[in-house]
């Protein structure tokens, strides 16, 4: 394994559990620790932003540029996670299991098109 996807690796692991904990902390009412658990989320969030640029300057390659595409699928990405969560949140906090469900596998679809829109298909 090459140091720089061990180094990212390591790097992605903190930072989806420190994300992880967060959202758990802010979202379970029982742990009384919303505060906490934002201030957890947001470095969980800075922390694999940090990952990317340093994997990328360890390969030696360019940084990124945000092209018109690259924009679209941005908000094609951010749409089906915030689905996904949502849905995750009708069927875990409200308890609406059927529209929680749906709402979720809208989400998950739309993140398994970005397979298409990114790599194309052949």
């Amino acid at each position: 394994m090459k140091k720089s996807s061990f180094v990212a690796m390591m790097l992605g692991t903190v930072s989806g559990v420190l994300f992880a904990l967060g959202m758990c902390m802010a979202l379970l009412p029982e742990w009384n620790a919303f505060t906490e658990g934002i201030i957890f989320g947001a470095v969980g969030l800075v922390l694999g932003l940090i990952t990317i640029f340093v994997w990328r300057k360890m390969e030696n390659k360019a940084p990124l540029k945000l092209s018109p595409k690259g924009f679209m699928v941005l908000i094609f990405s951010l749409m089906g996670a915030l689905a996904l969560g949502i849905g995750m949140c009708f069927c875990l906090v409200w308890e609406s299991y059927i529209i929680g469900i749906l709402i979720g596998l809208v989400g998950i679809l739309l993140l398994l098109g970005l397979i298409p829109i990114t790599k194309g298909l052949k």
